[in-house]
């Protein structure tokens, strides 16, 4: 098991693993509610592998092309369809997705610096998403660097390596506006390795689950314990002849100062007697003046029976 668990954890690092589509999906969306409180409803993810020169054809026009920049100086893009930026851009100028089709217009700067917290909140977020998946070494470590308004320099800013991109139709204030985004990122995998690469031992994560059960069990357990309002010290005489009625003397203070103690007379805690609800009941002190309540105890009260 160890041996075919190591070998899909290579595999899984190899290939990409299952899951940076379902991550992008959830991660977009948080960016999106948390950086303009916009609700966004991602369609299904596709993930494919794609040159930059297939790029270019993927690009919907006069989309924004945000560049993103990673580990190893490795360079990304996700680009925002024109109806996704232009709800995000209503959204945030004047709170509301407006219905009317977006301007046909290239996107600007300023376009571009409304929505760069946006992207890197939502490259965090998928980053954070992937922490154990495979998936983390080509999609982690991305943010915003700078944008184009034109796909045609592509060709000339993108190495030409395979890329994995993933698509997704977006969908803002429950239809208000919707379009395709795409997140390409180079396939080679230049980022963190996830955490879950380091298989935990079967027999290790055995006796963790063990003591973790019997940690339960313990916790589950009962624990008596005695309230003590004062102890006094009479000679064995005296005890031999107490009979049903006689009156033991306590001084006025014990309410004030009753000791907590376990089975073995070990004294955890002490409070003040009072009631509840017509029930005797115990008001724990904190533990600084419980502990200094005890001290004040007279040793000689302690030590008889």
């Amino acid at each position: 098991m160890r041996r075919k668990l190591a070998a899909a954890v290579r595999a899984g690092l190899a290939e990409g693993g299952p899951g940076a589509d379902r991550a992008w999906r959830l991660s977009f969306a948080r960016a999106a509610n948390a950086a303009m409180a916009l609700m966004v409803d991602v369609g299904r993810v596709t993930s494919d592998r794609r040159t930059p020169a297939e790029l270019l054809e993927l690009c919907p026009e006069r989309g924004l092309i945000a560049v993103l920049e990673g580990p190893e100086e490795g360079l990304g893009l996700l680009v925002l369809s024109p109806p996704v930026l232009s709800g995000m851009i209503e959204m945030q100028m004047i709170g509301r997705v407006s219905p009317a089709a977006p301007a046909s217009r290239k996107p600007t700067r300023t376009d571009a610096a409304m929505v760069a917290g946006f992207i890197d909140r939502a490259m965090e977020e998928l980053e954070l998403a992937l922490a154990e998946d495979g998936d983390l070494v080509w999609a982690g470590g991305f943010r915003y660097a700078s944008f184009l308004d034109d796909p045609r320099p592509l060709g000339l800013l993108l190495d030409d390596l395979p890329l994995r991109v993933l698509s997704a139709e977006v969908s803002l204030s429950k239809g208000a506006k919707s379009g395709p985004v795409l997140l390409a990122l180079p396939a080679d995998g230049r980022g963190p390795r996830p955490a879950r690469l380091a298989p935990q031992d079967p027999a290790a994560a055995a006796g963790a689950g063990f003591a973790q059960a019997l940690a339960d069990q313990v916790m589950a357990a009962e624990s008596r314990l005695h309230a003590v309002l004062h102890r006094v010290t009479i000679p064995l005489s005296a005890v031999i002849g107490l009979k049903p009625g006689d009156l033991m003397p306590l001084p006025m203070a014990a309410v004030e100062r009753v000791v907590l103690e376990g089975l073995d007379g070990r004294r955890v805690a002490s409070g003040k007697l009072g009631q509840n609800r017509g029930m005797r009941a115990l008001r724990l002190l904190p533990t600084a003046q419980g502990a200094e309540t005890v001290l004040r105890e007279p040793l000689r009260a302690v030590a008889g029976g």
